[in-house]
Parts: structure tokens; C-alpha cells; sequence
């Protein structure tokens, strides 16, 4: 059988109404010796619980302990302090109503799609013909009909992917934990299996009670998740907890969804701010895409407007430069999103900034840059927020990719990442080391050096 999504039967009333969740972690701590003495310490006096019918993702930076406390609530891992509580009894082993889906596939090579599918079913004794039955069933679920007498290697990765669903899924568990399933796959086929694993849920065929998901990613958490469990790092703990109150499936391009994705993104990048429902008046904070477009190709796009009577026919002006518009339109792009010039039916008209700017000596270039970008690109102003926060002034170009991945592609990050070093440059607001790839404020270097 299949679990109905939000049905709860008599049983998980009682336990629900006797404060027994499904799962829970009570004051869950976890230690790890040092190679060099002492100990770490990755989780601290964290208290989870997760009930039937609700997916609930831990959302948090490296360092905050989401896979580790993933496997404590599965029982693999034991807590150094604390307990976890399964439907009201201590766990004291693995656990039995829970089945993992990892990041890194974890297949076994010489096993056929459908052999690895069976393996939690055979190790548990479950008879042949029974346990090809519910594989056969669970591969026919995640599109994988006909591949199984395929072997992992001949699979692409988010079919191996898939093979790693199907054999979580005939278990039939209370609960399916996933630590970061989709983060090995490419943008497309992890969106596309995204898809399907939430249609499964919306339909009422997903074949557990409750889903705990580990992610890094903001808008899979708000895509997937009832709950949202934000947590800090070094050590891991709990800062709070959002609940997703949006109907199902959900709209990526809703207002709401748009809101709550950079009210997370807000409450992520400042650890010390509050972890509150997200209130329903919240305005849109998601940072636009930035035109790639050098500083010095955008001045001498504004100097040709200038020279011309500040307006121009954008087809006319790439005949004249004999570039095709496409090339033309980042910097033109780039003009608009800093003020320095509008568009309106193909024409673009240079403003009072932009006038001022292609105008400008060297000095005072560098000044008016500055003013229209603190004032047009929200990204700008919130780097510098983080700098400002940083005991030294840096931060690392890693951690600015994990913040841009949440909007854009792996490669877009990195573009967007270089147009904001050239356009901060310029604008003599923070300077970029590559050798240490850290990210600095210009008067913090000054400052250090004297």
C-alpha cells in the first residue's frame, strides 16, 4: 500500500495527542574527537520533531551540522547527549521506519537497477518473489521501467538518482529521509526530478507518512518543504523554524513564494537576525541579474550617447559600431540598471547621471558610480552589509557563490560573481584577492596595512 498524504490514522492521533511524533530529537548534541586532542562539537541541544503528513526541511549553512543530525534521526549515528524518540520510545539503533536517500547515489556496481532496488527489502528477509514485486512497482514510480536489468554504469546520474528513490521507496518508510538528493545532478535533471518527487507528495501516492529533507538550496526548501528548520553553524543549533503556508503544487512566480525565498535568503546571510514567520505584507528582496558588462564598455556606451545628443536608435548605433545588438545589449542593460540611461521603443535616452558620468574625470567617475550603484543594485549594498559584519573585513568567494547558487546556475553564479568584483572595483568599494579568493572592503586593507 501507499501512504495517503495527511491521512493519519488512529494510531498517530493517540501518539500525537500523547506528544509522540513519529520522530523526534530531544536536546540531540553530538561530539567528534580531534586528530590533535579535544573535541568538536557539530550539534548543540537541537530539538526536533516531525509529525505524519508534513515534509520538513533543515536548511543551513556547512558547518551546521544537516547531514549529521540526518543520520542521528535515522539511527546510524549516535548522540553524544540527548535522545531520539521513535513514536515515543527511545532509539537505541537503526532505524527501522526510516529509509535514506543520499547525495552521492550510493549504488552498488555490480548489482542490476532492479537487484539494488530489493536490497533493503532482502536484507530484511523479505521473500524473493514479494520483493521483486514491490522493486518493479517502486522503479515504475520513478520512470525507470525497463531498466531493470540495467547496471548503475550504464546509467545517467539522475537515473542513478532515481534508482536510489526507488530503493527508499519499497521500504515503505514512516519516514524518507534526504540528504541533499538532487545536488549532484545537473540544474535541469535536478529540477526535473524535483518535480516529480513533489507530484508523488501532491498526489497522495508518495510512499511514506513524512519527508525530512537536507538542503542548502532556499527555493527547494520552499518548493518542498511544509516546515522550514533554519539552523546556525559551528555549532550546529536551531534558530527557528518557518511554516510554508502556501497551497500545492506551488507557483515559483507567486508574489508569496517570490517573499518567503528572499526572506530566508535575508535571515541566512545574517546570523544574528531573528527567525520569524515571514509576515504577509512582506516586500520582494530577490537581487536582480546583473548585466555582464564592464565598467569601461558601459562609460563608453554612455560617451557615443553623449557625442550623439544623448538619445539614440539602439539598431542604428550597433550598424554604426558594427556589432550585432546582442552584443550591444548588456551594456545597455548594465546603463539602465544604474540610472545612467532609459529605454523606450528601441531608443536609449542618456540621463542627468549618465550625462554627468560620460562627462566625469577619472575622480569623479569613480564617485558617480559609486552613488548609482548603492543606489540601484541591492546585491552591492548587502555584500557590504556582510563585510561590514566580518571582524576582518573578508569573506570568501565560496561563500558568495553558496548565496548566488540559490538564484542562478552554477555558471551564472560564477558570471555574476566576476561582474560584481569589476563593477565593486570601480566603484572603490571592495577589492577581490584571488590568490586567498577572499573578498575585501578598500579601507579594511588600508587599514591593515597601516
Amino acid at each position: 500500500m501507499m501512504w495517503q498524504k495527511g491521512d493519519i490514522s488512529s494510531a498517530d492521533l493517540l501518539n500525537m495527542l500523547n506528544g509522540n511524533s513519529l520522530l523526534s530529537a530531544e536536546h540531540i548534541s553530538k561530539t567528534f574527537p580531534l586528530p590533535a586532542g579535544g573535541e568538536q562539537t557539530v550539534l548543540e541541544n537541537v530539538s526536533l520533531r516531525v509529525e505524519p503528513g508534513e515534509v520538513v526541511a533543515l536548511l543551513g549553512r556547512s558547518g551546521s551540522g544537516k547531514s549529521t543530525l540526518l543520520r542521528i534521526l535515522a539511527g546510524l549515528i549516535r548522540p553524544s547527549r540527548g535522545q531520539v524518540l521513535r513514536k515515543g520510545e527511545e532509539l537505541r539503533g537503526p532505524n527501522p521506519d526510516t529509509a535514506m536517500v543520499f547525495q552521492s547515489f550510493a549504488l552498488l556496481p555490480w548489482l542490476t537497477v532492479q537487484e539494488n532496488a530489493e536490497l533493503g527489502l532482502t536484507a530484511r528477509g523479505v521473500q524473493k518473489q514479494a520483493a521483486e514485486e514491490a522493486a518493479l512497482h517502486a522503479l515504475q514510480m520513478v520512470g525507470l521501467e525497463g531498466f531493470e536489468g540495467a547496471y548503475p554504469k550504464e546509467l545517467s546520474g539522475g537515473m542513478r538518482q532515481r534508482v536510489g528513490f526507488a530503493r527508499a521507496f519499497v521500504m515503505k518508510p514512516d519516514v524518507l529521509m534526504m540528504d541533499e538528493p538532487f545536488s549532484a545532478l545537473d540544474v535541469l535533471t535536478a529540477e526535473n526530478l524535483r518535480g516529480e518527487i513533489s507530484d508523488l507528495w501532491e498526489r497522495g501516492v508518495f510512499p511514506s507518512r513524512s519527508i525530512v529533507l537536507v538542503t542548502h538550496n532556499i527555493e527547494e526548501a520552499v518548493l518542498l518543504a511544509d516546515r522550514i528548520v533554519i539552523l546556525g553553524a559551528n555549532p550546529g543549533v536551531i534558530r527557528g523554524e518557518l511554516r510554508v503556508e502556501m497551497p500545492r503544487p506551488r507557483d515559483r512566480k507567486a508574489s508569496r513564494f517570490g517573499a518567503l525565498v528572499d526572506y530566508v535568503y535575508t535571515v541566512m546571510t545574517n546570523p544574528g537576525a531573528p527567525v520569524a514567520d515571514l509576515p504577509s505584507a512582506q516586500p520582494s528582496r530577490r537581487f536582480p541579474m546583473l548585466p555582464h558588462a564592464r565598467v569601461g564598455g558601459i562609460s563608453g556606451l554612455l560617451e557615443i550617447i553623449h557625442d550623439r545628443g544623448g538619445r539614440e536608435d539602439l539598431p542604428n548605433l550597433a550598424d554604426n559600431l558594427r556589432l550585432e545588438i546582442d552584443d550591444l545589449l548588456p551594456a545597455v542593460d548594465a546603463s539602465a540598471m544604474l540610472g545612467f540611461a532609459t529605454v523606450s521603443q528601441g531608443d536609449v535616452n542618456i540621463t542627468e547621471a549618465g550625462r554627468e558620468f560620460a562627462t566625469a574625470g577619472v575622480h569623479r567617475s569613480h564617485q558617480i558610480f559609486q552613488e548609482q550603484l548603492l543606489k540601484n543594485v541591492p546585491l552591492v549594498k548587502t555584500v557590504l552589509g556582510m563585510l561590514e559584519q566580518k571582524r576582518d573585513g573578508r569573506i570568501g568567494k565560496e561563500f558568495l557563490l553558496d548565496i548566488l547558487d540559490e538564484h542562478f546556475s552554477d555558471t551564472e553564479a560564477q558570471r555574476q560573481f566576476e561582474t560584481l568584483v569589476d563593477w565593486g572595483r570601480y566603484a572603490q568599494l571592495f577589492e577581490y584577492d584571488s590568490d586567498e579568493e577572499k573578498l575585501y572592503k578598500v579601507e579594511a586593507e588600508t587599514e591593515a596595512r597601516e
